[in-house]
């Protein structure tokens, strides 16, 4: 089955995140353990799912580098959902998580179109970033 127009935008979201977060060495520290790791072993973790909420889906304050124990299972059933919290309390302000849990199930309908210029876009900033860190 081929990859929806919505999935490859958020591959390469999670891509972007991670590469914006990385060091100028393709480091990353993942938001809930502090482990770090080099961008293509980490996860762009988001804290509310992004099946649950297609409104943060592709909010650059919503996605986080994580690594995969902590994103697979560690939101689920580990600790690791209360760490992120207490991460975005501390980087964005309590008011700002009360917020963003009070509208998670906001519906943000996006067309084809949306889409295929969103992914142009990410596409462009993930080459800016790759540069950056001596990728490209």
């Amino acid at each position: 089955m081929p990859e929806t127009l919505r999935a490859k935008c958020l591959k390469a979201f999670q891509l972007l995140r991670r590469l914006e977060e990385a060091d100028d060495d393709g480091m990353c520290e993942c938001v809930t353990c502090g482990e770090v790791r080099h961008y293509t072993t980490v996860h762009g973790g988001h804290f509310l799912p992004k099946g649950k909420s297609s409104f943060y889906a592709f909010d650059s304050n919503n996605v986080w580098p994580q690594c995969p124990g902590c994103n697979i299972y560690g939101m689920k059933h580990g600790s690791a959902a209360q760490v992120y919290t207490m991460f975005m309390i501390r980087n964005f302000g309590k008011n700002h998580v009360d917020h963003m849990l009070a509208n998670q199930m906001t519906t943000f309908k996006l067309y084809a179109k949306d889409y295929r210029e969103m992914l142009s876009d990410f596409n462009a900033r993930i080459r800016k970033e790759k540069k950056r860190i001596g990728v490209l």
